[in-house]
């Protein structure tokens, strides 16, 4: 066993991938989740290109991405539905990006941990971290570990207890989001195997294929919109807001929203001190206009479990080194996903004209798709033996 101890605080994407790397990486790994149960929180996902690549690095892209949705393009659409942009994925040479269920990207992720040797702990509230690497919990004695990872989300409990500056934004658009049956014959053919966002004033719908039965649809908008009440989404006011997916909405009718989620921005002075850090929400949180929320938090985990993996490298050079070499790609797609905040503000024809326009260069496509081409070193990452345990 490995005499190289990591506690890693968060189950979600980030959490996982990180503790299913770092044992990978010749690490003993204890993962602790506050929730009953490691569980995925929301409804479908997208991956891209680097975060197919992190899933490969830990050997659980199989099991991720089975049944997942293979669109031909990605469209941003009039309210009437008439295309303004669309770029090509999943073809030769072209941006791969893979549409899933939330609860089988978890469920794999925690597969792919137990099996590298992780240890999961539920029901276990870390309550604060030091720099020296000692983790104090709620209901439990206090872990000293050579290198902790926080990925506890964009509400982290920890950022504050290790003295780390942060700017955290609250932003007033959030996205309510739900699962509907892919009811035959609601869209056009070529219409219905598409990724498509629609815009109007301050609302954008999102329609994504997740898999043959099921299609995520994300209602982002004004935190004070009031077609969007509780539990559930005034489909008639979308309907007039979107009277091409009239259809769809229609099959939304009375579905209950899975939850609501208030975009977040969030940027730490650093991602670590001393044996502690940060990533995913808890250091990068960004709003989900690119689809990366998941994607860099991925592939940031694998970055930062091959740097402290390599042999003959102290972990402060280590950590140094991860975060020289991954911080500015992951904060570009940050910046790039909170600038698209202010096409809310845009009047409807002004935006679809400039963004049309601005589609046909390849400098606004490959800002958009930047964090797609994310690959960081995976060499000091190898399989190890199952000896996985789960403590309810």
């Amino acid at each position: 066993m490995s005499s190289r101890k990591a506690t890693v605080v968060g189950g979600g994407i980030g959490g996982l991938t990180a503790a299913a790397a770092l044992a990978r990486g010749g690490w003993h790994v204890r993962l602790h989740e506050r929730l009953p149960a490691v569980r995925a929180i929301g409804a479908g996902i997208y991956i891209w290109d680097n975060g197919l690549f992190a899933l490969d690095a830990i050997d659980a892209l199989e099991p991720a991405t089975a049944g997942a949705h293979v669109a031909p393009a990605v469209e941003m659409r009039t309210r009437d539905g008439k295309p303004f942009l669309t770029i090509a994925v999943n073809g030769k040479e072209q941006p791969r990006c893979l549409t899933l269920l939330r609860d089988q990207l978890i469920t794999a992720l925690l597969d792919a941990a137990q099996a590298a040797g992780v240890e999961v702990f539920t029901d276990s509230s870390a309550t604060s971290v030091r720099p020296d690497g000692t983790v104090h919990f709620a209901e439990a004695d206090a872990e000293r570990a050579d290198l902790v990872v926080v990925a506890d989300g964009a509400h982290s409990r920890l950022r504050d207890s290790v003295d780390l500056a942060y700017t955290r934004v609250r932003m007033t658009q959030g996205a309510a989001r739900m699962m509907i049956p892919a009811a035959a014959g609601t869209l056009p053919a070529g219409d219905a195997v598409r990724h498509l966002e629609h815009f109007h004033g301050r609302r954008r719908l999102l329609y994504t294929p997740c898999t043959p039965d099921q299609v995520y649809l994300a209602f982002t908008c004004d935190a004070d919109d009031r077609a969007v009440d509780g539990p559930y989404v005034d489909t008639d006011a979308w309907s007039r807001s979107f009277p091409g997916m009239a259809e769809v909405l229609r099959a939304a009718d009375g579905v209950p929203v899975t939850r609501w989620d208030t975009f977040e921005y969030v940027r730490l002075s650093r991602w670590s001190r001393g044996r502690v850090a940060f990533l995913g929400d808890a250091a990068h949180a960004q709003p989900p206009y690119l689809g990366q929320g998941g994607g860099t938090a991925m592939t940031n985990a694998v970055a930062l479990a091959a740097a402290v993996s390599r042999p003959g490298v102290t972990l402060p050079a280590a950590l140094a080194a991860w975060e020289r070499g991954t911080r500015p790609g992951v904060e570009r797609t940050q910046r790039t996903s909170y600038r698209m905040r202010l096409l809310n503000r845009v009047p409807d024809g002004i935006r679809n004209t400039l963004i049309g326009v601005a589609g046909r260069t390849s400098r606004y496509t490959d800002a958009q798709l930047a964090a797609t081409r994310l690959r960081p070193e995976t060499d000091s990452l190898t399989a190890r033996p199952s000896s996985s345990k789960e403590t309810q």
